[in-house]
């Protein structure tokens, strides 16, 4: 267990190192938002064993975080709809750049960088005219806003860079929201979400939605394997007891898949997928329900292998060959064997690997 005194200790941080890597800053394995006893917020590094490798101040509330390919620099973001999100050398513990959302836009937690680092993509709502957009940032210009492309449809919310290197897939969750009806959801009747591939330079190259009666099947999380198997994490905006799949997988060029627990676990997770990822080895997808208190783990094909019971668990990596996850009780669950260690914390809604 992490005392709390090592544990705010992390806070602590001195001296600008520009284009550090992330070696010198611990070498952590993955970043995450969290919510500190004092009622303020930070993002922390953790190694591969659950352990605080760092620990830096947010203004508020983030959501998750792009972590630089080689520079030991994160981009941390607003929960939506926030209009700024932070890019921190993680060495130095300081603020490198504030990303503010053009007028007319907001930010939806969600970023990626290019392959080679050089761009930082950002999922944003353009909520006069309800158009989901990526944002585009120069990394190498101070962040300076180069540009947006469509998402291809509305309410994108995560993106991810493909094995290839040169295509990003969006989940658009089919969403219409404004800043002045906060988080309120103004087209459950018509929403309708999708999956979409998109080239650097906004051309759509692929596109999938859920069958008609699952229109209501947002599309939120992604996960992507190193061999382009990707898995979706969906969230239902319908009827409990009509709740659908909330687990899809896709590879270019074929259908998109669903697969139901056959054991109506979707209904007792409320209808709500928190996070979605491969294992180390990816045999498996680990898919959360913080509503519920449980997280399904599923053999690639589909097929339901076991659940892990945890009160409000939400974040979810590899992990050598299996899983980690976090809880917004502040527990961290690593491996097989599922050991726990326990920060004075709220871990938010997404642990996110870094390499």
């Amino acid at each position: 267990m992490t005392s709390r005194r090592h544990f705010l200790g992390g806070l602590l941080t001195t001296g600008l190192m520009p284009h550090v890597g992330w070696a010198e800053t611990g070498n952590p394995a993955y970043l995450s938002a969290a919510r500190l006893p004092s009622g303020r917020y930070a993002l922390f590094g953790l190694n591969g064993l659950g352990e605080v490798v760092f620990g830096i101040p947010l203004p508020g509330r983030g959501h998750a975080a792009a972590a630089h390919p080689t520079q030991a620099l994160a981009v941390a973001f607003a929960r939506r709809p926030g209009r700024f999100a932070m890019v921190i050398n993680c060495k130095s513990g300081q603020m490198v750049s504030r990303l503010e959302a053009p007028e007319g836009h907001h930010f939806y937690g969600h970023g990626a960088f290019s392959g080679d680092g050089a761009v930082l993509l950002t999922t944003e709502n353009h909520f006069n005219d309800a158009r989901g957009m990526i944002g585009m940032w120069d990394a190498k210009d101070n962040y300076r806003r180069i540009g947006a492309m469509p998402s291809g449809g509305v309410g994108p919310h995560e993106l991810r860079l493909m094995p290839d290197g040169e295509t990003f897939l969006v989940a658009n969750g089919g969403i219409e929201t404004h800043p002045d009806a906060g988080r309120a959801k103004l087209n459950l009747p018509d929403m309708r979400p999708n999956l979409s591939y998109l080239a650097l330079n906004g051309a759509l190259l692929e596109q999938h939605q859920p069958p008609v009666e699952w229109h209501r099947n947002s599309m939120r999380h992604l996960a992507v394997h190193a061999d382009g198997h990707v898995a979706v994490a969906c969230q239902w905006q319908g009827d409990l007891a009509e709740t659908p799949p909330l687990l899809a997988t896709h590879r270019r060029g074929q259908p998109l898949m669903f697969h139901e627990t056959g054991r109506g676990l979707e209904r007792e997770m409320q209808g709500y997928a928190g996070s979605v990822a491969f294992s180390g080895n990816g045999g498996e997808i680990a898919l959360t329900g913080p509503r519920g208190g449980v997280a399904l783990i599923f053999e690639t094909t589909g097929k339901l292998r076991r659940q892990l019971m945890e009160t409000d668990i939400c974040g979810v990596a590899a992990g050598g060959s299996d899983f980690v996850f976090t809880t917004g009780t502040g527990r961290i669950l690593v491996g097989a064997a599922q050991e726990r260690r326990v920060h004075d914390c709220q871990w938010d809604n997404h642990l996110v690997a870094i390499g």
